[in-house]
């Protein structure tokens, strides 16, 4: 028997996860949200794991982060917050709740536990990793800082809690640019996505070096792709992530952060638009905008599906996996980013 059979074995002795239309119609007001994209028979399949879940939360006095990339059955049936990387971690400041889990990657249930080092964090993939996070590591950022001296280092939070340590301040997409203008040297160094650097220099007044990783959702859309894609269709509105390469962002008609895209698509209700980015994104909010006609060119990010509702209920129900981060390495990891959530405050105020 294997892992996955032990552990559907173990649920189903101590839930009813059997599917039942009677209990999807129960939760019709969570099927609503999502009713656009996901087929009634499959919520019949979520829906006894939804509600069990729910349940588990308040008996484990635990509250679930998810990122924009869940699936529709997480991101509107289970999470308690929703957004991008910024979001999640101001949320993860805020959060009364012993226990943590982040419906993400690994290094955003780093990012929690570093904020919360006297919470329970866990996460229901440890398996959930991050090709860009795992791009760079503390040495390859003392190498950034051998070759210019003086440099201060921005590293984005999609990095392992090590690269937080050994940086100066965190950045996301959303607020990347403000935080390498806010930096005093004339030189910043920004790791480890090439791309999103490339776009920042396209609009900083800073001379701005960077590490050669990228994404491997956002690095497989092209500039030729959005041209046919225009050409196609001259409705389309095109709305990319700054994780994309600097050809593909120059096609778009607009470019942000995956908070900044949907509230972009909200306050603009455009005709027809395409989210360059992981496919889940316009699922999870076409429901709400039904007069939006979406594009789904759909490139997947494989560590982003490992999270499922069966994980998450497996989770809260053996309180594992559990996230650990060596409390030298997290105190100054938790510098580099309450300086990027305190700048981002500052900066709106």
């Amino acid at each position: 028997m294997n892992d996955m059979a032990a552990m559907q074995a173990e649920l189903a002795n101590h839930y009813d996860l059997t599917p039942s239309m009677a209990r999807a119609k129960e939760l019709g007001e969570i099927y609503e949200r999502m009713d656009r994209v996901v087929p009634q028979a499959d919520f019949a399949l979520h829906a006894p794991y939804i509600e069990a879940i729910n349940r588990l939360k308040k008996e484990r006095n635990a509250v679930i982060l998810a990122h924009n990339y869940m699936t529709p059955d997480i991101y509107h049936g289970v999470a308690d917050f929703v957004g991008d990387s910024l979001q999640l971690a101001i949320e993860a400041t805020r959060v009364e709740e012993q226990v943590i889990v982040q419906c993400g990657v690994h290094f955003m249930a780093e990012t929690s536990k570093i904020l919360n080092p006297d919470k329970t964090v866990l996460i229901p993939d440890m398996g959930a990793g991050c090709s860009l996070a795992e791009s760079i590591t503390a040495e390859g950022i003392e190498e950034m800082r051998a070759k210019y001296p003086g440099a201060p280092v921005v590293s984005y939070v999609n990095t392992t809690a090590e690269v937080k340590a050994a940086s100066d301040i965190c950045c996301t997409s959303s607020n990347a640019l403000s935080i390498v203008e806010s930096m005093e040297s004339d030189t910043v160094i920004m790791t480890p996505d090439q791309y999103l650097a490339q776009n920042v220099a396209a609009q900083s007044t800073k001379n701005v070096v960077y590490w050669p990783g990228s994404c491997i959702v956002h690095e497989l859309y092209t500039a030729d792709d959005m041209k046919s894609y225009r050409e196609s269709d001259p409705e389309m509105k095109i709305i990319a992530h700054p994780e994309c390469p600097p050809d593909v962002v120059a096609e778009a008609d607009f470019t942000g952060s995956t908070s900044g895209i949907i509230g972009w698509v909200r306050d603009n209700k455009p005709k027809k638009a395409m989210l360059v980015t992981e496919c889940s994104m316009a699922s999870n909010i076409s429901d709400s905008l039904p007069e939006v006609e979406f594009a789904k060119p759909c490139n997947m990010c494989p560590y982003m599906k490992k999270i499922t509702l069966e994980k998450i209920l497996w989770s809260l129900h053996t309180m594992s996996p559990e996230v650990h981060v060596d409390p030298q390495i997290a105190e100054k990891a938790r510098q580099s980013v309450q300086k990027m959530i305190d700048l981002s405050s500052s900066l709106k105020n």
